[in-house]
């Protein structure tokens, strides 16, 4: 198959305009072979975008961040998902060092008392590990949806983001909650149980509840902050030093 695309923001949207996910994700591979990765969190649109890629054999690189706070439901979630596909999903964990510096000095929920501090510990967590995971990679996959977050509507379904250097590709981005959850059960896809126990967004043991009838998707995750600052930063605007103190980068 010869494909040409010019490697801007607009033509790459139209190259894909009238794709399916899959078709989309097939085109991606081959105009940028060995160049695409999908950064799984084990969650239900995580799930559905695995299984497009190696149900359909597509040579994109799959990892996830293990942050050392997950949940055990997502571990197992990980070793179903692992032999369902008899893959291995690629862990990246984060600097040991990092890890040890942040608890010594402030303890093992320092994230609780500041936003601060919170992201602070997300970006040792989790920023700074995609940092090294998304090295080389032109084309980064996600399962952002829309309605999943108020910022994340005015969302594209292909971006430029600055920070990394890189396109990001949202295949799922128009998929409503139900669409999701119907491909996963028609499929017979490994899925994190929490979803059954009122767990949308699935992140840090700590950090993640439940949500309540009537409450949007993000209100179970860092539940105990302002609704307008639930990101924790892998989708957000970075500065150069990840938006904390540049003694973290010295680490």
């Amino acid at each position: 198959m010869n494909i040409t695309l010019t490697h801007t923001i607009s033509d790459l949207r139209q190259q894909l305009q009238n794709q399916t996910e899959t078709e989309s994700l097939r085109l991606l591979a081959e105009v940028f072979p060995g160049e695409v990765a999908f950064s799984s969190s084990l969650g239900y649109e995580d799930q559905v975008i695995t299984d497009l890629i190696l149900a359909n054999n597509l040579p994109i690189r799959i990892f996830t961040l293990d942050t050392g706070r997950l949940f055990e439901e997502t571990y197992k979630t990980l070793q179903r998902t692992n032999n369902r596909y008899d893959a291995k999903l690629e862990v990246i964990f984060p600097k040991h060092e990092a890890v040890e510096k942040l608890l010594n000095e402030k303890g093992p929920y320092s994230f609780y008392e500041s936003v601060e501090n919170r992201k602070e510990c997300c970006y040792v967590r989790k920023v700074e590990p995609l940092n090294r995971a998304l090295k080389g990679v032109k084309i980064w996959i996600t399962g952002i949806r829309a309605e999943q977050s108020a910022n994340r509507t005015q969302m594209e379904a292909v971006e430029w983001d600055e920070s990394y250097q890189l396109f990001k590709f949202h295949p799922l981005l128009n998929w409503n909650f139900e669409q999701v959850k119907t491909y996963v059960k028609t499929n017979n896809i490994p899925y994190n149980p929490l979803h059954d126990k009122g767990f949308v967004s699935i992140g840090c043991a700590p950090c993640t509840r439940a949500i309540r009838e009537g409450e949007d998707f993000r209100a179970g995750r860092w539940w105990w902050e302002d609704e307008s600052k639930k990101e924790c930063g892998l989708h957000s605007p970075q500065t150069p030093d990840g938006g904390l103190n540049t003694v973290l980068k010295e680490i």
